[in-house]
């Protein structure tokens, strides 16, 4: 038996490509609010070199999308957060830190390695 579908309250598109792909960045389904990935873009386009500075950036877009739905930090109960370099770790858990700190919500930290396949091996 199909149960009814929850009522679903979603922010406005921030871009085209949520429009043409079909895909919404946050949206508040019943008593949860769920945050699709999200990069450290400035508002007007551009990127900050420094990765702690995009994870700052991306914490604030989290935190304003989850305010437009009702909800604050506090609510969070688990981030996953993804570097192309360990070595940006540091500065990544730091933004994590700032941010969440208080909260102490389960966090994952993922970092992709480089792997080169040389001939012959």
């Amino acid at each position: 038996m199909a149960e009814k579908q929850t009522q679903r309250q979603r922010i406005a598109p921030l871009s085209p490509f949520e429009e043409a792909a079909g895909f919404t960045r946050a949206l508040r389904a019943g008593d949860r609010i769920l945050v699709s990935g999200t990069v450290g873009v400035e508002a007007d386009g551009s990127v900050a070199e420094d990765a702690g500075a995009q994870a700052d950036r991306c914490f604030a877009l989290i935190a304003s999308h989850v305010e437009e739905l009702g909800g604050s930090m506090a609510d969070v109960v688990r981030v996953r957060m993804f570097v192309t370099d360990i070595t940006h770790a540091d500065a990544v858990t730091a933004a994590f830190t700032r941010a969440l700190g208080h909260v102490r919500p389960v966090a994952t930290l993922v970092a992709s390695q480089d792997f080169t396949i040389r001939a012959g091996r």
